[in-house]
């Protein structure tokens, strides 16, 4: 999801592989499902079975893995356990935090779906824009710094606004974790999957995912009006900061898979919001 200079470049073939083994097992298998949207046949009246058309964003994403040599940063086994499960899903409310060289791969995974991507940089929007129009890319800009992240943990619980009985994202300006300026396009939706892949979080003075971390835990446990678990993957687990907030605000018990440095959770809306700890 990182655009920073850990980005390596791969051979053709493994670029290749990856659309292979995604959008091809999509196409083949994943959405020969019943449903309308899962299924890429229908009827005519007089019972000939038809093949839809392929929706555009997902030929983009052939064509692009298949002729670039940037393939997303997350491994394949990484990468599977979010397939898997968005798989099970689509289509669906994917929020992600972050945009990368896996962009278009992911909105091309959830066709009929609604994929939002929220980036920290516009520059960086801006050019993977011009690379795949379709994508749904908001900027969001964030009040926190890495450095700050011991603090910020030690302080929430003095802020009414912070706690769970309290509160909200929008507009919250009092709780310096919370995401409160985001486009309504992301208030509006309960998330089915959030995916944490940013912003940066690798030196002091960027952002870190802190807020990231605590809002996606505050859309999961207000979600009312979309029945079932809200399934958040966190990137960079091996890194304190997100370790840390992960147990703090997305809870271990809630902690479902562990694959590399991606960790999967499945957040039940909270029955009763009248604590002062989330987990």
């Amino acid at each position: 999801m990182k655009h920073n200079n850990q980005s390596k470049e791969k051979p053709h073939f493994l670029a290749v592989l990856i659309i292979v083994a995604f959008l091809g097992a999509l196409v083949v298998t994943g959405f020969m499902a019943i449903t309308t949207y899962k299924s890429f046949t229908y009827m005519k009246p007089d019972g000939a079975a038809h093949h839809r058309a392929t929706p555009e964003i997902q030929l983009q994403a052939i064509l692009h893995y298949a002729t670039s040599r940037l393939v997303p940063q997350q491994s394949v086994s990484e990468i599977t356990v979010t397939f898997n499960v968005l798989k099970s899903l689509a289509p669906c409310n994917f929020l992600v935090f972050g945009l990368g060289h896996d962009s278009l791969m992911w909105a091309s995974l959830n066709p009929g779906g609604t994929t939002l991507f929220l980036e920290e940089d516009p520059k960086w929007a801006h050019k993977i824009l011009l690379r795949a129009p379709n994508l749904r890319i908001h900027t969001v800009m964030y009040r926190t710094r890495l450095s700050d992240a011991d603090n910020l943990l030690l302080t929430y619980k003095f802020e009414p606004q912070c706690l769970p009985a309290n509160v909200r994202l929008k507009g919250n300006k009092r709780c310096k974790l919370a995401l409160g300026e985001l486009p309504d396009a992301v208030y509006e939706k309960e998330w089915d999957m959030v995916m944490i892949d940013a912003p940066r979080g690798y030196f002091q003075q960027a952002p870190g995912r802190m807020s990231a971390i605590f809002s996606a835990a505050v859309m999961a446990r207000a979600r009312t009006r979309r029945p079932g678990l809200t399934h958040v993957f966190l990137h960079d687990v091996n890194r304190k900061v997100e370790k840390v907030f992960a147990e703090e605000f997305l809870c271990l018990k809630y902690l479902v898979k562990a694959v590399g440095r991606l960790w999967h959770f499945e957040i039940p809306p909270a029955r009763v919001n009248n604590g002062s700890r989330f987990c």
